[in-house]
């Protein structure tokens, strides 16, 4: 069923159900997976593990590291500034008087 102004949402599937019902549901299936033993905790070694895998693939991309150095030091800059005029006293529009910052990553290379 396609949904749009003129049709009605479906009341059926996961989504449609409310958030507690779902926690609920996922629950039931967290308990189930640990009882039959397929369920897998990582250890503290095994989670540094894979955050360092995962930290070597982003890394990889150079020009996106440079972007997201570039960004971080622009947004740096523009704490520092008004801090120091918070410190001076002079009216400030806080940390929201420039734009984001967003850095994008189409995805690392494998």
């Amino acid at each position: 069923m396609t949904t749009n102004a003129t049709s009605p949402r479906s009341n059926r599937g996961f989504a449609s159900m409310d958030r507690s019902k779902q926690r609920e549901i996922a629950s039931r299936g967290g308990k189930a997976a640990h009882a039959q033993g397929r369920a897998h905790e990582f250890s503290t070694d095994e989670a540094r593990a894979a955050g360092r895998k995962g930290g070597e693939a982003v890394s990889r991309d150079r020009d996106h590291m440079a972007r997201i150095g570039r960004a971080g030091g622009k947004r740096r800059g523009v704490n520092l500034a008004a801090a120091r005029a918070a410190k001076d006293g002079e009216p400030t529009q806080g940390n929201d008087a420039s734009p984001a910052i967003n850095v994008g990553h189409e995805g690392a290379a494998e």
